[in-house]
């Protein structure tokens, strides 16, 4: 079952990459207590991601953070490392990356897809969530091959 507008996102097990090494995140405590846009990819260095999903959001940092978001993060199923490259190679320090590497956290949430006929397995679907204290206030999750509704520009003007 795929998740809405009002469900608390379930717990489950992301890493992100810090300064220390690898450190687990579970996503329940994660996005408690603040309110976090989230945004998905499915695969970091790909075409889409990479030339217009994650620079619209490096662009509008500041202008999500002046309506009200506390954090903006990004989630693949990549490997920590993978997004800690791509983080760093696209200047998107402001931006937390969560690799969900097992599609762990995309499964739980119904919002996981099957790659394997473009050699990628299993993989995450492409949307965006703003989720107020654990629970998602909004959601925009795109049809297969388009990119509009998860767009920094679309979210910001949702808020």
């Amino acid at each position: 079952m795929t998740i809405g507008i009002g469900d608390p996102l379930p717990s489950a097990k992301l890493t992100r990459i810090t300064s220390d090494g690898l450190e687990p995140v579970d996503s329940a405590t994660f996005f408690k207590g603040r309110r976090v846009a989230l945004f998905a990819v499915p695969g970091a260095f790909t075409p889409t991601c990479s030339a217009r999903h994650l620079p619209g959001f490096v662009e509008k940092t500041e202008a999500l953070r002046a309506k009200g978001i506390d954090e903006i993060a990004c989630t693949a199923v990549n490997d920590p490392f993978v997004l800690g490259a791509w983080s760093k190679q696209n200047g998107a320090e402001g931006i937390t990356m969560l690799a969900d590497g097992n599609a762990d956290f995309a499964s739980a949430i119904g919002l996981d897809m099957d790659g394997t006929a473009f050699g990628m397995g299993r993989r995450s679907q492409r949307y965006a969530m703003v989720v107020d204290d654990g629970v998602v206030a909004a959601l925009y999750v795109e049809a297969p091959g388009e990119f509009r509704v998860s767009s920094a520009e679309h979210l910001l003007d949702t808020l």
